[in-house]
């Protein structure tokens, strides 16, 4: 499962659009948009993507 589809899933859940999502997770709103145009993460962006939704849940 590619990260983009479970953030995807993650702000289909809990009614957050994408550029809040980017901006509360790494205070990078257009990381979202960025990643569907192909931008590859880094090791501690997506670390960081991934704590949060993990200490986010909803």
């Amino acid at each position: 499962m590619s990260l983009l589809w479970e953030i995807n899933r993650y702000c289909r859940r809990t009614g957050l659009p994408p550029t809040k999502f980017g901006r509360l997770a790494v205070n990078d709103p257009r990381l979202v948009g960025d990643m569907l145009r192909g931008r590859q993460l880094g090791p501690s962006v997506r670390a960081r993507v991934e704590a949060f939704m993990r200490e986010h849940r909803a």
